[in-house]
């Protein structure tokens, strides 16, 4: 699906790895250690100073930006909704490509458990959780075959953080979408995460499945910040 071949960008350094269709891949590791860096890579939100990328063997630079971000959608940890209604935020991307179906809005508002008397309602108005639904609903509507997660829960209280990951693993499998997230949460990577790839410092330290790697870690980086 997505291929790095020697990428550097800002801290990031020489990165090389493959990353497979319906992989759900944790990126985690220490602060300042690239996390995000590396995942606004996959929709050109950055783009490498050095090393290609590659989607389905395409280089990703030949990819339009709007069509590439279609396919790889974006969720932040502070949604960023537009002024305006749910449906506004929700139809937006579709619009742009003239796909918009109105049937559509209460299909997108059951999978991410909101009711469809939402669509009427002023984003202002709306929680965190239900804006990160929001925000959910708007990615999916594009009918994405990748989600890049940025820490989606860290700015929500736990009960609510629970409620958004039950809603992106029913998301996901329903969707067989692939999924890469930023999380500093190891708990979430575990439930939320197959793979892992751990960082310090822009290098990729280890790759692996992710209980494995949290009950045996292979280097001493990934030892300390289990332990811290």
């Amino acid at each position: 699906m997505f291929q790095f071949k020697d990428v550097s960008y800002g801290p990031l350094k020489d990165l090389t790895f493959s990353i497979n269709k319906k992989e759900k891949v944790i990126l985690f590791g220490p602060s300042g250690a690239g996390k995000s860096t590396l995942l606004f890579l996959f929709n050109r939100l950055h783009s490498p100073s050095s090393g290609s990328i590659y989607l389905k063997e395409q280089e990703i630079v030949d990819f339009e930006v709007t069509e590439l971000r279609k396919r790889v959608g974006l969720v932040l940890q502070e949604p960023n909704l537009f002024p305006g209604t749910v449906l506004d935020n929700v139809k937006y991307g579709p619009s742009i490509f003239g796909e918009w179906d109105d049937q559509e809005a209460e299909k997108l508002l059951q999978y991410v458990q909101l009711p469809e008397s939402y669509l009427d309602r002023d984003v202002a108005q709306l929680s965190g959780g239900e804006k990160q639904r929001v925000s959910l609903a708007r990615t999916l509507a594009n009918s994405p075959d990748v989600l890049l997660l940025d820490e989606p829960t860290s700015a929500l209280d736990y009960r609510t953080a629970e409620e958004i990951e039950e809603c992106l693993e029913n998301l996901i499998e329903v969707h067989n979408l692939t999924m890469i997230m930023v999380t500093h949460n190891l708990k979430q990577a575990r439930r939320l995460g197959e793979r892992g790839l751990f960082m310090v410092d822009g290098r990729l330290v280890e790759d692996g499945r992710i209980p494995e790697m949290l009950e045996k870690p292979k280097s001493k980086e990934l030892e300390k910040f289990i332990e811290d």
